[in-house]
């Protein structure tokens, strides 16, 4: 699955190993979200990488894994 990942994006692999990419900027000495309409072009395409790999993942699975999977993500 990595040489697969990895073959069509380095990027993927990273976001697949830490976690998904937030764009943050600090308020009052802390770090929060951006809202989008803030991101610049390569916090979008660092965004659009972590898409990217929960869609490969996805495809990856088989149909009763998905859906128990996708229940997870509302949690």
């Amino acid at each position: 699955m990595k040489i697969f990942v990895e073959s069509i994006d380095q990027g993927i692999w990273d976001s697949i190993e830490n976690g998904p990419f937030i764009p943050k900027f600090k308020k009052n000495g802390s770090l929060i979200a951006k809202p989008w309409s803030q991101w610049t072009n390569e916090e979008c395409k660092m965004a659009k990488l972590d898409c990217t790999a929960q869609n490969i993942i996805a495809y990856a699975l088989d149909t009763n894994e998905f859906f128990r999977v996708s229940k997870m993500q509302n949690c």
